[in-house]
């Protein structure tokens, strides 16, 4: 490949390392998913539903168990570079992979920088006077030179990242569950009634739905296990192990988490959140602990899952450029490697969602973190969609011939087209999400027009991104 350079140690034929253990794998997933979503985004959908929030995060877990599952089956058999979007093309035609790697693509930029607004808010909480858009300049450098090195490295830092806050997020629920059941000295057992003290369903069953589209915010990154594939040791391994992990650790958190804050919190009052982590529903259960410095090490421990969110979205966009640019979706030139294989043109590229980040806080910082959420939301729900039908047109032409598979396949991957429906009309529903959702369709309109109008006429597929991924898979099953 043109500007790569070869180095010692695995290599795919397209220049990207693959040294990721499957440890790393499930970190990488993990530490994109549990990020601002949970500490920040929960107040806001907590506001919407009241304590069924929990039913929505339950649904929420399930359909990310299903869009996990799907991605889980498809890269095991198919580890291949550009992970589902690649897939896409395959069974629901090249336009259908163009529009999905695009908007994931999209999706991850806004997302890296979402993630370093919430860094850069949290730290100041330590000095108040420090500007928005300076934390997010000195972070943003600090994740662009953890990314420029090795994948290898990379891995590590993201392991450590990611293992601070689940440690963290296990230490959180432990203590709030004592408090719940047990109590603590000078604190007793708090029991379950502020879960139904003002009705366990205050705003009906139109809040629960309503709120789906902001609790889905909080899984985005379930599908990076595809795109992580194509840099791992031993993909066939790690992703079975990495997918079996993911599905159940995450809907334990997040439902969980859920559960002991409005245990222990009336759920008005967790709902008053704005973006300082004073306000953040973790800070309301750990302060009834009396600890002089609980606020502090909140802050720091929310700053780090941040921090790490960001971190693996950097990642994953620079993933997805490359795949781009290989398969004459995106300029040639973000297809080169450095000599450690890392797609270093495709990375600076993907820092874009950074200087939109920049931008924001410095123009809009009020109105900055929901808007872009909203514009994240258009996107993923676009990508979870078409990966869970370009998994029903896999399984119509493999069978069930992966060594990880679904349950239910493809009748489990239709509930899920339509759960994700449900929630794509939420966003229009939702107070303040219409204009930020009429912007997002019309992002797809404009890339809809680029791919009829330039890519379509230079696009190959590549079959041998296909045949390379069944190699390094194991040669799968014929």
């Amino acid at each position: 490949m043109s500007g790569s350079v070869s180095q010692p140690g695995p290599r795919t034929e397209r220049g990207l390392a693959r040294t990721l253990t499957h440890g790393q794998m499930t970190m990488i997933v993990l530490g994109s998913a549990l990020g601002t979503g949970l500490f920040l985004g929960s107040g806001q959908a907590i506001a919407v539903a009241g304590p069924a929030v929990i039913i929505s995060y339950a649904l929420g877990s399930l359909l990310a168990a299903i869009i996990g599952g799907t991605t889980g089956e498809m890269a095991v058999r198919y580890p291949v570079r550009g992970g589902f979007g690649t897939i896409a093309a395959r069974y629901l035609g090249p336009f259908a992979g163009f529009l999905t790697r695009w908007a994931y693509w999209t999706a991850t930029v806004v997302i890296t920088g979402i993630e370093l607004v919430a860094v850069a808010t949290y730290l100041k909480f330590w000095w108040p006077q420090l500007p928005l858009w300076l934390g997010i300049v000195v972070f943003g450098a600090l994740i662009i030179g953890l990314n420029i090195k090795s994948v290898k490295y990379f891995g590590v830092i993201e392991f450590f990242l990611s293992s601070v806050k689940v440690i963290a997020l296990s230490l959180f629920i432990l203590v709030a569950l004592c408090l719940i059941f047990f109590g603590l000295p000078n604190h007793p057992a708090a029991g379950v009634s502020a879960l139904t003290d003002n009705g366990f369903m205050p705003t009906g069953i139109t809040g629960a739905w309503l709120s789906m589209s902001i609790v889905m915010f909080s899984f985005g990154g379930i599908e990076m296990l595809s795109v992580s594939a194509a840099e791992a040791k031993d993909p066939a391994r790690s992703v079975r192990t990495s997918a079996k992990a993911m599905m159940w650790r995450l809907g334990t958190f997040y439902v969980l988490a859920m559960f002991v804050i409005l245990a222990l919190v009336p759920w008005q009052q967790a709902s008053q959140l704005g973006d300082s982590v004073e306000a953040s529903p973790f800070v309301l259960v750990f302060a009834q602990l009396g600890i002089p410095a609980i606020a502090t090490i909140t802050n720091l421990v929310v700053l780090v899952a941040a921090l790490s969110a960001a971190n693996a979205n950097l990642y994953a966009g620079t993933r997805l450029m490359h795949s781009l640019a290989m398969d004459s979706m995106a300029p040639t030139a973000m297809s080169r490697t450095s000599a450690s294989g890392i797609p270093v043109r495709a990375m600076w590229f993907s820092t874009s969602g950074v200087v939109l980040a920049i931008v924001l806080a410095t123009l809009a910082p009020k109105s900055a973190f929901g808007t872009m959420m909203t514009l994240t939301m258009v996107c993923a729900l676009t990508v979870w969609v078409l990966i869970l039908m370009a998994y029903i047109g896999y399984r119509r032409v493999e069978g069930a011939t992966s060594d990880f598979l679904l349950p239910g396949g493809m009748w489990t991957a239709g509930l899920g087209v339509l759960m994700l429906l449900a929630v794509w009309a939420s966003l229009f529903a939702r107070t303040g999400g219409t204009l930020p959702a009429i912007a997002g369709v019309t992002y797809f309109v404009v890339l809809s027009m680029v791919y009829f109008g330039v890519v379509k006429r230079t696009h190959v597929p590549d079959d041998e991104a296909f045949a390379e991924a069944r190699m390094a898979s194991g040669g799968g099953h014929e």
